[in-house]
């Protein structure tokens, strides 16, 4: 996967990074609700794996804003091509592992490679982090909660690395069902409106599954 250098002379937005790297919390996390009746109705239709779905709509949502591809190391800026998608994989044992999928813009294709390398971390015993990539952003499924507001872990205020979360699907009224997402960014990096771009693109794409 490719990546460009921002150059830092001409980027609108030189100021505001500069800005923002020096705060000691520079994340925030905003969660909003998104209407999954659409692809609940397809899953039952033909199989479609809502889980995976999920992870489909949040792919095309990353690649559509390239600000959440962006990465710092340093004081150098990098766009990056295209990123994987990281998440959590449970364990029958309560453990988890990492996996590492690769975004492919074809529904099919990528359901079928992220079932393949998922049920692979699912059946072995490793954490596998991987801390010397920042091609990727990381994802994180609670499908036991319909929660209001979430935030992660960080390890330290040069983490740059956007993390999406999401929870369980509810009713919302008769006919209509929607679900919890929270995507947390540093701000260096992403604004709102960036943030509202990723989430129009993960609704459309789940709309249009």
């Amino acid at each position: 996967m490719g990546e460009t250098i921002v150059d830092l002379s001409t980027w609108p937005r030189v100021q505001t990074f500069a800005f923002f790297r020096t705060f000691q919390q520079p994340h925030y996390a905003i969660t909003t609700r998104l209407d999954v009746t659409h692809a609940l109705a397809r899953r039952a239709a033909n199989g479609l794996s809502f889980y995976r779905a999920c992870l489909f709509a949040i792919g095309a949502g990353v690649h559509a804003v390239p600000a959440l591809r962006m990465r710092f190391r340093g004081d150098l800026v990098l766009l990056h091509d295209a990123v994987e998608l990281s998440m959590t994989v449970p364990r029958p044992d309560g453990s988890f592992g990492y996996a590492y999928v690769p975004w492919l813009s074809d529904l099919i294709a990528f359901e079928a490679q992220a079932r393949r390398l998922i049920a692979a971390v699912a059946a072995g015993n490793a954490l596998a982090p991987n801390t010397t990539r920042d091609d990727m952003v990381y994802l994180s499924c609670l499908p036991w909660l319909d929660f209001t507001s979430l935030n992660n872990a960080m390890p330290s205020a040069a983490e740059c690395i956007p993390r999406v979360s999401w929870g369980k699907y509810v009713p919302d009224g008769p006919e209509r069902a929607t679900m919890a997402m929270t995507i947390e960014v540093h701000h260096a990096l992403a604004d709102g409106a960036h943030i509202g771009a990723f989430f129009e693109a993960v609704q459309g794409t789940l709309d249009g599954l």
